[in-house]
């Protein structure tokens, strides 16, 4: 088996009105840095939905591919793609093959989608993925109930920070995408 890439650390916060997804830029080969600034967040369907994607490399922007075209067949609506895209993903014999993971949102809803066919909106508005999710969800827990005021911008980038400093495979290059949210 050819050595996998490892790493990315993606957390999407909904606080204060404002929806945030942050994403680190490390590529790692085993124990190798490869690329420290990749872009693993994207705003798709004319800059109203914001995804981020782990998993390796070529399987996780094909499977972003395969929302983008999935959200423009159902006009940008969220909910139908993404649960339209879980089915594909977990059915068709080539999509099923791709490891990655997916977080999505647009100014209303956000869900995490897998190729197990799940889709599951979180319960306190904030997902992460990656091997430094957990590092990043759970400064994010601490700095909303410490420092409540802060955007939702604000926490992603903190707590991909402290997240960097903990996880091998998580960098700050950070690339940070935010939308006003009507919840």
């Amino acid at each position: 088996m050819p050595p996998q890439f490892q790493g990315t650390t993606i957390l999407m916060v909904r606080h204060n009105k404002q929806v945030a997804v942050c994403g680190d830029g490390q590529v790692s080969l085993q124990s190798t840095v490869l690329k420290g600034s990749a872009r693993k967040v994207r705003r798709l369907y004319e800059d109203k939905i914001i995804c981020g994607v782990a998993g390796s490399t070529a399987d996780a922007f094909s499977i972003m591919e395969h929302f983008e075209n999935r959200l423009t067949e159902y006009s940008g609506n969220l909910v139908r793609a993404a649960v339209e895209l879980a089915k594909s993903w977990r059915t068709d014999k080539i999509l099923r093959r791709l490891e990655a993971l997916m977080v999505t949102c647009d100014s209303r809803n956000m869900f995490l989608i897998s190729g197990n066919g799940d889709v599951i909106e979180p319960d306190d508005n904030l997902l992460a993925i990656g091997s430094g999710g957990f590092y990043a969800l759970a400064a994010a827990k601490a700095l909303i109930r410490h420092s409540p005021s802060l955007s939702a911008g604000e926490i992603a980038t903190e707590s991909l920070k402290i997240a960097s400093e903990i996880c091998v495979y998580t960098n700050d290059k950070l690339t940070l995408e935010v939308l006003d949210s009507v919840k």
